[in-house]
């Protein structure tokens, strides 16, 4: 982290403090359902109070409305979950960032208020990193934090170009992220495992490619494993797969051979000819599934396959679900791997680090987030920088 700067390279003392945030959470019927993401802000809100910062000007996106006003995708619900969390009142400011509203309320801010401002992707020039906007939002403060690395790998204008205007650091939730990113590959306690499920090779092969160079032993698991299980000759049924890159998964296992990276493919599968609760099952080797049915989870030889890995392992990193944990009985395999990594964490046995939202919400449906050693909300970006990209917003934080 010493390469970036943090909260305890700037004085925010008296200053307006421009924050970008994730607030992109989860809301149903008008209500924040999920608030992890908010309660990771909030050390550094409070710090930035604690340390005297005259306004805090909160900064977000919600959804996609592509530079135009959506109503639906104000930020104006979120304020209410928001306000009672920080514990101080928060002032929502409904900008379409044209009005003039945003630098009236910045104006008439007292000492010690914290506004929200609207929905940034209001603006064109967000996502575009269109220099005007981002010098229109520098104006609204004296310092910048970005502590939403979940952005950090989009180069916007409240992430990248802002950032380049007035003078930056990361927030703690951001420097946290990245002191927990590194630890994996930095110096780590070998041996490294790795999992990775989920649906897609094609949106993961930039990671699996840079994986098997990084790690002694990297695990499959999801639709994912399906196409890998084919491209080796195995009968996958009607299983959910990527039928054109079964090539790709072949230059990866001869990646993973050329570098001694071993593989772990499922050897046995939960199987039915529907994936709704309630459907009939069974457990087949990988070998015997059959041409109506579908692979849904991994089966106990797997599980116990993979816990024989996991027990030599001293560092994990995780990315993907292994079978379909949202339906019963198919969570099982992902739910017995995510209480088996909780379990060696809690005894100093392993460092873990997950992410990405699929991977967050089966360890919260195993009940072993907390368990982990880190847990990222992240997404893209928690995939690209395992995937060894730099990330705009975050080469924005690099101290000179």
């Amino acid at each position: 982290m010493s390469t970036y700067r943090t909260l305890d390279d700037v004085d925010v003392t008296g200053q307006a403090v421009l924050v970008r945030v994730d607030l992109n959470v989860p809301v149903k019927g008008g209500k924040v359902t999920d608030v992890t993401r908010i309660e990771r802000i909030l050390p550094t809100l409070r710090e930035l109070g604690s340390k005297g910062a005259k306004v805090i000007v909160l900064l977000a996106h919600f959804g996609c409305p592509k530079g135009k006003v959506v109503q639906q995708m104000s930020l104006e619900p979120i304020t209410d979950a928001l306000q009672p969390m920080i514990g101080r009142p928060v002032e929502f400011v409904a900008t379409d960032w044209y009005d003039g509203r945003a630098e009236d309320a910045l104006g008439h801010a007292h000492a010690g208020d914290i506004l929200l401002m609207e929905n940034t992707r209001f603006h064109p020039g967000e996502e575009t990193n269109d220099p005007s906007f981002a010098a229109q939002l520098a104006r609204l403060g004296d310092v910048y934090i970005n502590d939403a690395f979940s952005a950090a790998h989009r180069a916007h204008a409240s992430t990248e170009g802002v950032a380049r205007l007035i003078p930056s650091a990361a927030g703690r939730a951001m420097q946290a992220e990245l002191e927990a990113l590194t630890s994996v590959f930095d110096a780590p306690a070998r041996p490294i495992f790795a999992v990775v499920g989920g649906a897609k090779v094609s949106t993961k092969i930039e990671l699996l490619r840079n994986l098997v160079r990084k790690v002694a032993t990297l695990t499959l698991g999801g639709a994912m494993a399906n196409t890998f299980l084919a491209a080796q000759g195995n009968p996958i049924g009607k299983s959910l797969a990527e039928r054109d890159m079964l090539g790709t998964a072949r230059s990866v296992i001869a990646a993973s051979s050329a570098s001694g990276c071993e593989i772990v493919l499922p050897i046995d599968a939960v199987v039915a000819q529907e994936s709704d609760a309630g459907a009939a099952w069974s457990v087949v080797p990988v070998q015997a599934v059959g041409a109506e049915e579908m692979i849904l989870d991994i089966g106990p030889d797997t599980v116990t396959l993979i816990g024989e890995r996991l027990a030599g392992a001293r560092t994990l990193v995780w990315n993907g679900p292994l079978g379909a944990f949202e339906t019963t009985p198919f969570d099982r395999g992902t739910t017995a791997i995510a209480r088996t990594v909780a379990g060696l964490t809690r005894t100093g046995a392993l460092r873990s680090v997950a992410g990405d939202g699929d991977t967050v919400a089966a360890l919260k449906h195993a009940g072993v987030a907390s368990d982990f050693t880190f847990v990222s909300t992240a997404g893209g970006a928690f995939l690209e920088w395992f995937e060894g990209k730099s990330l705009p917003g975050i080469e924005a934080l690099r101290a000179i």
